[in-house]
């Protein structure tokens, strides 16, 4: 059965997180009204977006899309991806290729004039496959400041 890809809605947190596990071994955490809550605002969004990519019904692989209106660049907006997960049982069979695809479609149906995504991988496989994608880590540096 082929993959399908679309938006995540309010109906698709459980199996979000259930995925989400398998992305830097998240714990799935309790569904409690603040997490409710926050998923509520998240699928309010019109500039926040949840990929997610389905086989068999059951969520394999997603991304997030966050669309950022600007002032430079004739005012157009830039996107950011972030959380790329595969299912692990899923991996290497070209899902994560696929949402990003989506992802990238959707910047550029947004106006988007680039994507920016930034990994903590070191993995020079995790590393090209992002070039593979379209991603290329010579235009820009990234840092990154932690806030605990």
């Amino acid at each position: 059965m082929p993959m399908t890809i679309r938006e995540a809605g309010p109906g698709d947190l459980a199996s979000l997180l259930a995925l989400y596990t398998h992305l830097h071994d998240n714990p799935l955490p309790d569904i409690g009204d603040d997490l409710k809550a926050l998923w509520s605002r998240i699928c309010a969004d019109p500039n926040h977006h949840i990929i997610l990519g389905f086989e068999g019904g059951q969520a394999v692989s997603s991304c997030v899309l966050v669309v950022i209106d600007n002032l430079t660049n004739g005012q157009r907006p830039y996107a950011l991806v972030e959380n790329v997960v595969t299912h692990a049982a899923y991996r290497m069979k070209g899902y994560a290729s696929r949402v990003l695809e989506a992802a990238g479609n959707m910047a550029k149906s947004r106006g988007c004039y680039k994507i920016m995504l930034m990994t903590g991988s070191k993995e020079e496989a995790t590393l090209n496959f992002y070039r593979r994608a379209g991603y290329n880590s010579a235009d820009k540096t990234a840092f990154i400041r932690w806030l605990r």
